[in-house]
């Protein structure tokens, strides 16, 4: 798939704060992982729609949306910014 790479390579091309992020392909989606802890920062999800993605969180021990108001979804670069500036993500990380 063409389109996942094109959109694997971006996620690791985005300037990551605290040492970066791995990104490793799976279950429908991109987990992405801290370089510096290993811990669990993210998981994208495309939703099929343009490079709208949704965005999850790990939450003791499951994926959850990032808010009480449903699943939270936007193109990447945004997404990608988020999960970037909000610290919410990188507690276990």
């Amino acid at each position: 798939m063409a389109g996942a790479d094109a959109m694997r390579e971006r996620i690791e091309a985005h300037p990551w704060p605290r040492g970066g992020v791995e990104v490793v392909r799976a279950n429908r989606g991109y987990t992405l992982y801290s370089r510096r802890t290993g811990g669990q920062v993210a998981r994208l999800r495309p939703t099929g729609k343009s490079d709208d993605v949704q965005v999850l969180w790990w939450r003791h021990e499951a994926w959850a949306t990032p808010g009480d108001f449903g699943p939270v979804i936007m193109p990447l670069n945004e997404a990608l910014d988020f999960v970037a500036t909000e610290s919410f993500f990188w507690i276990g990380a």
